[in-house]
């Protein structure tokens, strides 16, 4: 089996996390983790949102109770795998929020919805990441050896200070780390492919790797409504910058009605 194979008998179910489900939802939110990244790290937005906003999950494989699963090392098999997966939720409004790299597998995962299923996303919100027609500069990190890509993602506050005090937890992470990082490093869009879908960019104001500009450039990707914001941060800034951030997407998911 590749290594971007999934076994055919896995659920889609698999991929998505709800963490608490809401009966009848106005509008389901579904977040895409960054690179190395779970849907765990979402977990705690389920407080800041609205009550009849459902809050749902992506996992990818190859980490967590998917550890077993071989993670997947290119964005289009990705993308396929989640479009599935949401197809089911598509009874009600779905808008898609991704950070880093999961805002380019969010704007991919927007382009099969619509183009493939005819199922259009309410909003597309990416965070931390150039848009895809943007050559990023970064780093191969993932071709650093295992000290050199953890040094590396920690200059962005990325990996928890637990995972370099042991060594036991590093060496579960640094497989879906370098796997990730050489899909995103890998993506290409040579054209724009654009959504009619607004959408909204945020980028840290001292994210070193992302700039105003990166992230401005999602705007050739729409033909709807474009909203660029910088928050105060780096790459992570959300972390640090949970309740504004969420209030804000809550506050665009407003004039969302259920079908």
């Amino acid at each position: 089996m590749s290594s971007s194979a999934i076994p055919a008998q896995r659920s889609e179910s698999a991929w998505l996390k709800r963490f608490e489900p809401v009966p009848a939802p106005r509008v389901r939110l579904v977040c895409l983790p960054h690179a190395g990244g779970t849907a765990g790290a979402y977990h705690a937005w389920t407080g800041d949102l609205p009550a009849d906003v459902e809050l749902v999950a992506v996992q990818y494989p190859g980490r967590q109770e998917r550890f077993g699963e071989p993670c997947v090392t290119e964005m289009g098999t990705l993308a396929d795998h989640i479009t599935r997966a949401l197809l089911p939720l598509a009874d009600r409004p779905l808008a898609l929020f991704g950070h880093s790299m999961g805002a380019s597998v969010a704007y991919e995962v927007a382009l099969r919805l619509t183009f493939r299923h005819q199922v259009r996303p309410t909003a597309l919100f990416v965070s931390g990441q150039a848009s895809p027609l943007r050559r990023s500069e970064g780093q191969d990190l993932h071709l650093r050896d295992d000290e050199g890509l953890l040094a590396g993602l920690r200059a962005l506050g990325g990996v928890e200070e637990e995972v370099f005090a042991d060594p036991d937890l590093r060496q579960l992470v640094i497989p879906s780390l370098r796997s990730d990082m050489r899909l995103i490093r890998n993506y290409r869009r040579t054209q724009a492919h654009r959504v009619d879908i607004p959408v909204t960019a945020y980028v840290g104001d001292a994210d070193p790797e992302v700039s105003l500009g990166d992230i401005q450039a999602w705007r050739d990707l729409t033909t709807a409504e474009f909203t660029a914001r910088s928050l105060p941060g780096g790459h992570f800034y959300l972390q640090d910058r949970q309740a504004e951030l969420v209030a804000d997407i809550a506050a665009r998911l407003t004039s969302v009605r259920a079908r």
